[in-house]
């Protein structure tokens, strides 16, 4: 700053201007001299043997000039003149035309010039408002302070000030409790400067420098009179801005930590929720008490079906948003310099993470425990109905056979009788082996019952027991009544041939007609066309052998007809009985009826099934069209997310567009997993429980559809974090997309996470000393790594990137706005917390604040030092 830039000689050739100027610069430098003790008169006289003149610039300077000289003599004086403007030039002011003769000799021009340079220098210079300074500064901070009053515009430090209102405003604006600006004129100008002056002379220590009628009454007040008054009002008010602006810091500071503690409550509540409702479905799905009926079991089924529709996807997102609110509030607490938040115990995402993992598992096995026990109650039911089908065929074969094998009828028979009771015996004993296979199998069905565990296994057993019991009688019986009638074999000889022969072929046929009817009416159970066509295959070779025994029925037949025959030849009356069998040739007909009768029932049933499970079939092929298409598009989204979430051609801004538009076409897409839920539902309602057309089960489109939800929620909220820091830190795209470069080149196995020797490489690529710098990149990794994970992720990078780069709210200048609030004591009182503090900021304070315990405070003093250190997590300072 040179003495020519800000004063103009030829201005005081005006004399209203000089004599402003004389008035003012006097004022001013008595408002400094009077802090020594002393003053002035003559501006000009006064100053002559630079005395006053070095005392005044010790005042103002607040440093010790060189000691004056005592003499009287001229160069005495011109010596201690020299020494005042000698440090006026230390100041950094170039002096030009200003010497000390001119001012011993009293020249008035010189001496206003040297004192305007001075009021430059110490009052004017240091002036600074939002990058401006002096002259300008001061100008701006004038406008600021009018800006809300009427009639007032200052654009300079002339005209602007005539009327007295912008100097009334600039009191009102500070003190409103001095002037009721409301009743202010702007046509009584003088009135308005001369309450101007009296007020500020009175309350606030600003002594009068100007006459109301010499600015009303000159066209142009003089500018240099008018900053130089107007530049006390700045240093008085000072004090005041310095104690608004430490206490809007603290107010940002507080509404910030408020704000973290209510994002920490809502992650606790939300988070304790979450975890209670996991502990009480658990135990629900652990549960593995089977049901004794389909229909319970069916019942226990739609209960799981329900918890999957309608219970579990309303947790499913509040775990996802729980982990969105947890990412939003550790990078708030990041960007405000907090420390990290650290959930209660047990209520850490990984924590919650591993929860939701063991319910899952739980999950998995409890569905696969109902459809194991569905296909066992199936399994129970056909085997029961089988078993009791058996049973009562073997059941009615038996009966009678008991009282029939102890009869004694041989003792008074003929021996023709007795021979037929031998061979009837003996064809009995064939039948009975016959009988033989159809007993194991019922022995076989019971003992598979009971290792299903049957719930009406007591009645099976008991009834097996019996069968089998009556089975060792009737076969001890038997062996008894073989014995006797070969002990009176030998009494008898006479034996009807053709009778012993009719039963010998009807027997067999009789048992191939027995076993043929219970294969046609055998109950069966299959769960593919492969299966069934097996029983058609099987049913058709059947078939095939009925000309066959037809013609076995026919010979059968044929030996009852020759019978007759012989009986009409020879004139024999016969008894209608045969002696060696209890079939007749009517048993063999109608038996033959019954099984040409349940062909076609078995060709029905058979055909049925068939239906059944083409059925069956096309609800496996729609499934697995649907789960076909479903299952690549939920990878090919995962996929375009994952190259968005890395793409540096656009902003961040583009990017979230882009992820809010997938999100928009996953959530339309909700409908298609609908309907593949749909056609699942359909499948177990029939039973169906594989698949070959397709690769895909709904449990995994179900997990990939959930990650997918997950992976758009989660990356949507990294965008949103990403762009947070960037606007919080003041970092422009293209720093962003070169950090995002950066990562990506280092990014060797391209999914999102650098090691630890990436890591290194990429610091160094960017300028980071960390070729022998272990110490260093070990403090850096417990940075961007704080769990030990072994990986570096994109958010980490950009978290550290962006606090090296940027600055933030520290303790120190917390603690350091506390302290101008407090007048520059280590202790704060509530009332000046309440003066200085909007109300809820101020009762946050004292409800926080512990008791001052230093000596040198009141009762009831507060400490805001261990207060502001707890803010961002450190020790007392």
């Amino acid at each position: 700053m040179t003495q020519e830039d800000d004063w103009d000689r030829d201005l005081l050739l005006d004399p209203a201007w000089e004599k402003q100027q004389r008035k003012t610069f006097t004022a001013w430098c008595n408002s400094h001299l009077r802090k020594a003790g002393t003053q002035i008169e003559n501006i000009e006289e006064d100053f002559r043997n630079g005395l006053k003149l070095m005392l005044l610039l010790e005042v103002i300077s607040g440093e010790r000039l060189p000691k004056p000289d005592k003499g009287k003599m001229r160069f005495h004086k011109i010596a201690n003149v020299n020494k005042a403007l000698d440090f006026i030039c230390s100041k950094g002011v170039k002096l030009v035309s200003i010497g000390a003769e001119e001012i011993v000799d009293g020249n008035g021009k010189m001496t206003l010039g040297m004192i305007w340079t001075i009021i430059l220098r110490f009052a004017i210079q240091d002036i600074s408002v939002e990058e401006t300074s002096a002259k300008e500064g001061l100008l701006l901070w004038c406008q600021r302070k009018t800006a809300p009053y009427r009639n007032v515009n200052v654009q300079n430090f002339h005209i602007s000030w005539k009327d007295g209102l912008a100097l009334c405003a600039l009191i009102h604006r500070h003190r409103p409790d001095l002037i009721d600006y409301s009743k202010l004129r702007k046509d009584d100008p003088i009135g308005n400067l001369n309450t101007a002056f009296e007020v500020a002379e009175k309350f606030l220590d600003i002594p009068k420098m100007l006459d109301a009628e010499d600015i009303v009454n000159t066209p142009k007040p003089d500018e240099k009179a008018i900053m130089t008054y107007v530049s006390c009002f700045y240093h008085a008010f000072a004090g005041a801005e310095q104690a608004e602006t430490a206490a809007n810091r603290i107010c940002k500071v507080l509404a910030v930590n408020q704000e973290n503690e209510k994002l920490m409550e809502e992650y606790e509540k939300l988070a304790s929720e979450l975890l209670e409702w996991i502990r009480r479905t658990i135990p629900w799905l652990e549960n593995r008490v089977a049901e004794q009926t389909m229909r319970a079991m069916q019942q226990k089924l739609e209960d799981f079906r329900d918890y999957r529709r309608i219970h579990k996807p309303p947790r499913v997102q509040e775990k996802c948003q729980l982990e969105i609110n947890f990412n939003t509030l550790q990078t708030k607490l990041r960007l405000s310099n907090r420390p990290a938040f650290m959930p209660s115990e047990g209520k850490m995402v990984s924590d919650i993470a591993n929860a939701w993992k063991g319910l899952e598992g739980v999950e998995k096995g409890y569905e696969e425990w109902l459809l194991t026990e569905i296909r066992r109650l199936e399994r129970l039911d056909h085997l029961a109905e089988k078993f009791k089908q058996k049973c009562s065929m073997h059941e009615s074969w038996t009966g009678g056979k008991e009282e029939l094998l102890s009869q004694k009828d041989y003792e008074s028979a003929s021996l023709m009788e007795i021979r037929a009771l031998m061979r009837k015996h003996e064809a009995f004993e064939s039948d009975l082996a016959a009988h033989q296979d159809r007993v194991e199998q019922i022995a076989a069905i019971a003992q598979e019952l009971n290792e299903l565990d049957y719930h009406d296994a007591a009645t099976v057993n008991a009834r097996c027991q019996g069968i089998c019991d009556q089975w060792d009688n009737l076969g001890t019986l038997t062996q008894k009544r073989r014995d006797s009638l070969e002990r009176v074999e030998k009494l008898w000889e006479t034996i009807d041939q053709l009778y012993l022969e009719f039963a010998k072929r009807a027997a067999p046929f009789n048992n191939w007609m027995d076993g043929a009817m219970e294969d046609l009416q055998d109950m069966f159970i299959v769960h593919s066309i492969e299966e069934i066509q097996s029983l058609i295959t099987a049913h058709d070779q059947f078939k095939a052998t009925l000309p066959e025994a037809d013609k076995e029925r026919m010979a059968t037949m044929g030996i009852h007809n020759e019978i007759l025959k012989i009986a009409q030849t020879y004139g024999i009356k016969l008894s209608g009985i045969n002696p060696y069998t209890n079939l007749s040739p009517q048993d063999i007909s109608t038996k033959w009826d019954t099984v040409k009768h349940l062909v076609p029932l078995r060709d029905q049933m058979l055909q049925e099934e068939v239906a059944r499970q083409q059925a069956n079939e096309r609800l496996r092929r729609q499934f697995a069209a649907q789960a076909n298409i479903i299952g690549p598009w939920i990878q090919t989204k995962m996929e375009e997310i994952g190259h968005v979430s890395v793409d540096i051609a656009g902003s961040l801004e583009e990017q979230m567009n882009s992820l809010k538009q997938y999100e928009h076409n996953i959530i339309n897409y909700k409908s298609n997993m609908d309907k593949l839920e749909g056609d699942h539902q359909l499948s177990q309602e029939s039973l169906i429980f594989d698949n070959k057309h397709t690769n895909y089960t709904m449990e995994h489109v179900r997990v990939g559809w959930e990650q997918l939800l997950t992976t758009i929620a989660r990356t949507i909220n990294e965008v949103e974090n990403q762009i947070l820091t960037r606007d919080a830190k003041g970092i422009s795209q293209e720093q962003l997309n070169e950090f995002r470069a950066s990562f990506n080149h280092f990014d060797r196995k391209r999914n999102g996470m650098m090691d630890p020797d990436d890591f290194r490489a990429c610091l160094i690529s960017m300028g980071y000393d960390l070729v022998s710098g272990e110490v260093e990149f070990a403090r850096i990794m417990t940075l961007v790594d704080p769990n030990n994970t072994g990986v570096v992720t994109f958010q980490a990078f950009i978290d550290f990137m962006t606090r090296e780069t940027a600055e933030t709210d520290t303790a120190e200048q917390v603690m350091a706005s506390f302290k101008i609030l407090a007048s520059d004591k280590n202790y704060i009182t509530m009332d000046e917390l309440r003066r200085e503090l909007p109300p809820e900021q101020a009762e946050y304070c004292i409800s926080r604040m512990t008791r001052y315990i230093g000596a040198d405070g009141p009762s009831g003093a507060l400490d805001y030092i261990s207060f502001s250190s707890a803010l961002y997590g450190e020790s007392d300072l």
